[in-house]
């Protein structure tokens, strides 16, 4: 059976990207496994501390787990313009057992924001730089006003489920 794994690039306990992830997964007519960052702690990446000890063993079982997806879906908040530190300090981790982090598998990227933008910048850094990270970008979208368009249970913006759905399906027919 073909798997997707999803998780928010956030290790905020009050995380909206990673209660987006929880709200869509309704959608998923295939198995899929969600991950949280705040289980997967590594310091700082460090050239140095990687040539002396390897990849913290945290990340290695994130990159066990990643490994057995047939694709992703990555939520993203926008920090600054960018991601978030942690969601980098990841990327940058498993790169150093792989530069292809997501394996040259499908990929939906989202975000979800307090304001108005719905993560525009991050989305579109996230879809720039990571197809040289393996990423096959399936598409991306972006749920701002966060607050407003869920009640705690399910989104309801029929405009961002309708996208969301379309994406889901997509990335679905991609596996």
């Amino acid at each position: 059976m073909k798997k997707i794994v999803a998780f928010a690039g956030s290790n905020s306990n009050q995380s909206i990207n990673h209660k987006l992830i929880l709200l869509i997964a309704k959608y998923l007519d295939v198995e899929f496994e969600i991950l949280d960052l705040k289980e997967y702690p590594a310091p700082v990446f460090d050239p140095d501390e990687e040539a002396e000890k390897g990849a913290p063993e945290t990340m290695k079982l994130l990159k066990k787990k990643m490994d057995s997806a047939n694709g992703y879906i990555i939520a993203s908040p926008e920090y600054n313009g960018s991601m978030p530190a942690v969601l980098k300090n990841t990327f940058d981790w498993l790169s150093t057992m792989g530069q292809k982090i997501l394996q040259d598998k499908p990929t939906v990227f989202l975000s979800a924001t307090p304001g108005p933008r719905g993560g525009t910048a991050v989305l579109n850094h996230l879809v720039d730089i990571m197809p040289y990270r393996g990423a096959i970008v399936v598409g991306s979208h972006g749920v701002g006003e966060f607050a407003k368009k869920n009640d705690g249970s399910v989104l309801t913006s029929d405009e961002d489920i309708k996208i969301i759905e379309s994406l889901i399906r997509k990335l679905e027919t991609a596996l």
